[in-house]
């Protein structure tokens, strides 16, 4: 079930917080209930993911150690748990609210596309992948405010940095297996290093340029622009992950690099509180 990439599912707060909803009991219990939703069926997804991989996950360095791949945990087992988190976890989702119901659906029809298929197609696969992170969103959004109210901007920013995030990931796989890439995972004919540096670069940049125009251009922000201030922390976090990806050769996970990585944690920390200092003191 992969708790350990259970914080990714921390995106669906972002409405909460940047609609200043943040302090509000009723809107915050019915987010946090959201994100726990979002776990199991992400969970599900997990499940369902390496049941399907198993074999490739086997000739793997890494990921030959997860239960199903090794055999400790058994495919029949895996499948069940997944069928119980299905069935559980949507009819709760729709007593919590129709449209977040929907969204969560949504995400497990795309994963399992994705399991099945989209991931061996190249460039779709990293785009299916980051729009896990705006369903995310969105299903924040869905349950504290009409989607109307909300900024194009906080997506599009979610796209970029989640595309970012992917890229990177891609890249560290494509690195640690090396000339094997191809014979664990058939994407990866359509990548090499270069391209996916280039990928990395114009996204990057994007992602910056996006942020930096959202802090003096989106309406719901205060009008002295202070917001501003938090470009250091997203500059400081993009360079830092792109070093520990080329310079460190991490494994690019980015569960396992923010756990890992004290630097990122603490810019996240600061971000994060400047964000809400800005939005509720301002």
């Amino acid at each position: 079930m992969r708790p350990r990439q259970w914080p990714k599912n921390g995106f669906i707060f972002f409405a909460l917080i940047f609609d200043k909803q943040l302090f509000i009991p009723e809107q915050f219990l019915k987010t946090l209930a959201g994100f726990f939703l979002f776990c199991l069926i992400s969970s599900a997804v997990y499940l369902f993911n390496d049941i399907a991989d198993a074999e490739a996950d086997r000739n793997h360095p890494e990921k030959k150690f997860r239960p199903i791949a090794s055999g400790t945990l058994p495919v029949r087992v895996a499948l069940t748990a997944t069928m119980l988190l299905i069935v559980v976890t949507l009819p709760l989702a729709y007593l919590l609210q129709p449209w977040f119901a929907l969204i969560l659906a949504v995400y497990l029809v795309n994963n399992v596309l994705y399991s099945r298929w989209l991931k061996h197609v190249p460039v779709l696969d990293v785009l299916i992948l980051s729009s896990g992170f705006v369903l995310r969103v969105a299903a924040g959004v869905v349950l504290i405010s009409p989607v109307e109210r909300f900024s194009p901007w906080l997506y599009m920013i979610t796209v970029l940095f989640s595309l970012y995030i992917v890229l990177g990931k891609r890249r560290a796989e494509l690195n640690l297996l090396a000339k094997g890439a191809s014979a664990h995972r058939k994407v990866f004919d359509g990548y090499t290093l270069p391209l996916l540096d280039q990928y990395i670069t114009i996204v990057s940049g994007m992602t910056i340029v996006a942020y930096s125009l959202y802090t003096f251009s989106a309406p719901n922000l205060p009008g002295n622009h202070t917001m501003m201030l938090t470009i250091p922390f997203i500059v400081y976090g993009i360079f830092r992950y792109l070093q520990l990806i080329q310079v460190g050769h991490t494994a690019g996970a980015p569960d396992e690099v923010a756990l890992k990585d004290r630097p990122l944690q603490v810019t996240v920390l600061l971000w994060g509180l400047t964000v809400i200092a800005i939005l509720y003191l301002s």
